[in-house]
């Protein structure tokens, strides 16, 4: 069974190469990277992992519907380019899938951080997503490309666009979360420190579900979080340990 991995990209040149090394030795999986005007090295490094890189508008969801529209595989996974698979994930994904009669899912949340306040931060948002059947694009939110089409793909908001599709996924079927096998950076709240990352998160969520304008959540979002895309040392881009990213999952 074929999985068609689709990864968004702008300016990831120093994370893209470990996630695509670690997809590409898999076998059945057609890798399709779809950038969105990166002025960075993330084309070329692309390019030297899958014959499948694409250009769309900026955008999380253009980007990702647009991958879609070039996947030809059973089933859809949508990764961000700082989020690493373990050994085994994508076998993980067509058991789950297909035993538990699923229309999609997600992984849990687990981050690249030994702290504890990590691991805290990353607890809350399982137990939320799975409470709630409402998975974060951090996730690595996979689902059947019939499914997806008949749900018109991701919503073109420039904001929680995971967040409505997964709405809408919960709404199609029973979803299926896969304990272990993701392993997301931290960089976002390194970059914003943990509560106010998390603050934000729950805020801008709550804001969504009384139903205030993407745009205007867009705005609040910018005005409170750094940047996560920050110039990065020589030893950020040392590929993960794969023992210890297992330790932490």
């Amino acid at each position: 069974m074929l999985i068609s991995v689709i990864i968004p990209t702008l300016n990831d040149e120093a994370s893209l190469p470990v996630t695509l090394r670690q997809l590409g030795d898999q076998p059945d999986v057609e890798l399709i990277v779809v950038y969105g005007g990166s002025t960075d090295r993330t084309v070329s490094i692309a390019q030297q992992f899958t014959p499948y890189v694409f250009r769309s508008s900026l955008g999380r969801a253009r980007q990702m519907n647009a991958g879609a529209r070039h996947a030809t595989g059973d089933i859809l996974l949508f990764l961000h380019a700082d989020t690493f698979l373990l050994p085994g994930a994508l076998y993980e994904i067509q058991r789950r899938i297909i035993g538990d009669g699923a229309v999609g899912g997600a992984f849990d949340l687990h981050m690249d951080s030994e702290q504890r306040l990590y691991r805290v931060a990353a607890n809350l948002a399982n137990r939320r997503s799975r409470w709630l059947g409402l998975p974060y694009g951090d996730q690595g939110v996979f689902v059947w490309r019939q499914v997806f089409s008949a749900l018109g793909g991701y919503p073109e908001i420039p904001i929680l666009e995971d967040l409505a599709f997964a709405r809408q996924l919960r709404n199609a079927g029973r979803l299926t979360f896969v304990h272990t096998g993701l392993v997301a950076s931290s960089r976002r709240w390194n970059a914003n420190g943990v509560f106010r990352t998390e603050l934000v998160h729950w805020w801008i969520m709550v804001l969504f579900f009384l139903r205030v304008p993407p745009r205007q959540l867009r705005r609040i979002y910018d005005g409170w979080m750094i940047s996560d895309k920050q110039p990065q040392s020589r030893s950020d881009r040392i590929p993960p340990d794969t023992r210890k990213l297992q330790r932490r999952t």
